[in-house]
């Protein structure tokens, strides 16, 4: 059996998933990019039956960084393409891309996935689960390594906010495209108007689940150069929950 390297899939950018602007969400993209994912991965055999059922085990986003050239808008037809490269023992890391009818590359992302337990939440191997037919893309999205995020500031804490039903997806956690959401409301519409995301890498520390409260800090101390950051811990405050860097740049 053949298994092909990338995946590709057409998405139409929809009223309700736009901003106040008419351009796609950015959380709205994430869901774009974690749908085409799932999909090559249902194609590999690699999906979340399959890995539950060979491995009792669960795919989890561990880290994330998308780069943007341009926010598709209201109407638009987009395609997102996915690869993943060859994975290391307990890291896998995919690519994507997004283009718009014409072709032209609208956004790049690159992300590292895990396998772990879905009992015990551990990490299992990864390197082993994709078919050995599988011929690996080397290519990048973006030629840049995920590291550790952290302030240059004082953390500000922004407000506290509840895990409810909507934040949960098939997992039983925060689905990852939430935190995005969560980051974005750290902020007013008043600086979503001035300020624009053009990249946002996320690191993805612990599971939040129902019932349970995220503090959101933010530091803005580097906002003259383009930078600001948030993060997410329990409100206990001995769990990192998430850490978020954005590059932003002014509307105009």
């Amino acid at each position: 059996m053949r298994f092909s390297p990338s995946f590709s899939k057409e998405y139409e950018v929809e009223v309700g998933l736009v901003d106040f602007r008419g351009n796609i969400k950015l959380s709205a993209l994430f869901l774009c990019l974690q749908d085409a994912a799932v999909l090559h991965g249902e194609e590999l055999g690699i999906g979340r039956k399959e890995m539950l059922a060979k491995h009792n085990g669960l795919w989890v986003l561990a880290r994330m960084r998308v780069d943007l050239m341009r926010y598709p808008a209201w109407g638009e037809r987009i395609t997102v393409e996915t690869w993943p490269n060859l994975p290391g023992r307990v890291e896998c890391l995919r690519n994507f891309l997004v283009r718009d009818a014409q072709g032209e590359v609208l956004a790049k992302a690159v992300s590292v996935w895990v396998v772990i337990d879905v009992e015990t939440r551990r990490l299992q191997k990864a390197e082993s689960v994709f078919p050995e037919a599988l011929q690996f893309i080397s290519e990048k999205a973006i030629d840049a390594k995920l590291g550790k995020l952290r302030a240059e500031g004082e953390l500000e804490p922004v407000h506290k906010r509840v895990v409810g039903y909507s934040d949960i997806d098939v997992n039983g956690h925060v689905n990852n495209a939430k935190y995005v959401d969560f980051i974005a409301d750290c902020f007013s519409l008043a600086a979503h108007k001035k300020h624009r995301i053009n990249s946002i890498e996320v690191n993805y520390s612990n599971e939040a689940l129902p019932g349970e409260t995220v503090t959101l800090y933010k530091d803005i101390s580097r906002l003259d150069q383009g930078l600001v950051y948030v993060e997410g811990v329990n409100a206990e405050g001995d769990k990192l929950i998430f850490k978020a860097k954005m590059g932003i740049e002014p509307c105009y």
